[in-house]
């Protein structure tokens, strides 16, 4: 009986067999370069992907300036005689319309960060930043236009549009397109850009703050005409995301955007093998990309893991010592040019704090950064309440102090790493809307805060002063348990290899020293694409 011949057919099932080998191995071998690639190494060989990290970074600076530093005009006598009412002497800003003007915009961030993740898995990160720009525009000029309390408001809503958006896609998008050594230094310069947002503004405020016109206030609201400008004109050269395209099929426009990105031809055919292969295996995981995948299977401890370090941001006190510095210190009993002087501080000691953490978070890793820094921030809560128990000017000085402290550890840790963790932890597919999640409960928490802070320490309220630390203390503790117990380590490793070890339901006190099969699987591929390193 002679043997069945080969057909066309056959032929082809075993060139697609011998692809599909092909493809893994150069993925591999891709994810074994990328472990051996330092910092120093990957700005080198990387410089676009880096460049436009800059440039997603620049874009968050917007949403620094609406979520704190636009805050900071409440500090400004002109905006509370002209939005406000007499009390006691003195212009104060209702607490009603106090609550409204802050927390509208983390309302509204709420829903649109909801919405821009699942409208950005359709259209791409690209268009979706263009949408925010145009907003951004048109609620600045809502707010320089305000001469009421309704249109102030109106406009910080629309502006809470833009927030949502950049917040969810440009921290998806860095983290897509960093190189795996960069990865942990610049998701932490999120923070930085939270700090240049509010340093501008104060250094507007220390010399506009005290004019008698409307222009006190309106100067800080134009200076984000500039920073929206500059990104709307690099807008038309920024890559889309390759692992964007990549899951919509779309190839031949993924290579294209990797060499944007700086991979020549072969770097960017096993890098887009990678994004192939850690795709495909989430697709035999996860059924779809909604919403309620993040909170199936091993996809729910991710989003868990995920989203809580940027929850505890806001439970550990920020929302206080962002947005109410500078009317604490009038309300203490500094002047008003003394006051704006101090403010500068506050944002110089966060962006100093956050370039430590990115330059040490890989060193100690993301886990001990937030657990032992979060200890750290419990103790000067404590102690900042323990000093406004008492009225001496040195108890004073001394909440003043450590207010100031707090800003600059809180960046060194939580404050940074929070950023790292949303952007790596998540699933791939799912990267989007896990970071819509993250912001979105973060955002919630927020609301809370903005509307009962100022009937917490306002002084015609609770005025609770510097004792409100107390409060932000027992918030601390819980979520030091959570992390003790739950947070995993996760520097240096490849979102195969945390697919992987979620999958395996790794326990989170393992993943730090556990060896994944895609590791053993990379150092394979990479002894058979280089024999010497066998010899070795």
């Amino acid at each position: 009986m002679e043997p069945a011949k080969a057909t066309p057919a056959d032929d082809n099932h075993v060139e697609k067999i011998d692809d599909t080998v092909e493809n893994a191995q150069l993925a591999h071998f891709a994810d074994q370069e990328d472990h051996e690639t330092g910092i120093f190494q990957s700005f080198v060989k990387y410089p676009w992907a880096c460049a436009w990290c800059i440039y997603g970074l620049w874009t968050i600076i917007l949403v620094s300036f609406d979520v704190q530093a636009s805050g900071s005009v409440v500090g400004i006598p002109q905006f509370r005689k002209d939005f406000g009412y007499e009390f006691e002497g003195q212009y104060v800003l209702p607490a009603s319309w106090q609550s409204a003007f802050n927390g509208a915009p983390v309302a509204m961030a709420v829903i649109s960060s909801l919405v821009a993740a699942e409208v950005s898995d359709i259209i791409g990160r690209k268009l979706i930043l263009l949408v925010a720009l145009i907003v951004s525009f048109v609620a600045v000029g809502v707010e320089v236009a305000a001469t009421t309390n309704p249109v102030y408001f109106a406009g910080k809503l629309i502006n809470g549009i833009m927030i949502g958006i950049i917040a969810t896609s440009m921290i998806t998008y860095i983290g897509e397109i960093t190189p795996l050594a960069l990865r942990g230094a610049l998701t932490c310069c999120v923070g930085v850009s939270y700090g240049i947002g509010p340093l501008v503004a104060f250094l507007i405020i220390n010399y506009t703050g005290q004019t008698d016109s409307r222009w006190a206030y309106r100067a800080v609201f134009c200076s984000q005409f500039g920073f929206a400008a500059v990104a709307l004109l690099l807008w038309p050269f920024m890559p889309e995301s390759p692992w964007f395209l990549a899951g919509k099929g779309k190839r031949d426009k993924a290579l294209k955007s990797l060499r944007r990105l700086g991979y020549d031809g072969e770097q960017a055919a096993k890098k887009l093998a990678l994004i192939d292969l850690t795709l495909e295996k989430i697709r035999q995981e996860t059924e779809g990309v909604t919403y309620m995948e993040c909170f199936k299977k091993s996809n729910l401890r991710r989003t868990i893991i995920s989203i809580m370090p940027l929850s505890i941001q806001c439970i550990s006190g920020i929302t206080f010592v962002a947005g109410y510095f500078t009317y604490y210190l009038q309300l203490a009993g500094y002047s008003t040019s003394e006051s704006f002087k101090i403010q500068i501080s506050q944002p110089v000691l966060s962006i100093v704090g956050n370039l430590m953490a990115a330059a040490l978070v890989d060193k100690v890793g993301r886990r001990d950064m937030t657990f032992w820094g979060l200890v750290l921030l419990t103790v000067f809560l404590l102690i900042t309440g323990a000093l406004g128990l008492g009225h001496t000017q040195p108890e004073i000085k001394g909440t003043v102090a450590f207010i100031l402290i707090y800003s600059w550890w809180y960046n060194v840790s939580i404050g940074s790493t929070a950023f790292s963790l949303l952007a790596e932890v998540s699933t791939s597919r799912l990267r989007a809307k896990t970071v819509a999640i993250g912001y979105s409960l973060q955002s919630a928490i927020n609301v809370m805060w903005q509307f009962v802070i100022p009937y917490l320490f306002n002084p015609d309220k609770a005025n609770l002063g510097a004792k409100i630390a107390f409060i932000f203390f027992g918030g601390c503790v819980i979520s030091l348990v959570y992390l003790w117990f739950f947070q995993p380590e996760v520097a240096g490793r490849s979102y195969p290899e945390l697919d992987e070890m979620f999958a395996k339901r790794i326990p989170a006190r393992k993943f730090k020293t556990y060896k994944t099969d895609i590791q053993i699987e990379n150092e394979a591929a990479s002894a058979a694409r280089d024999p010497k390193s066998v010899d070795a």
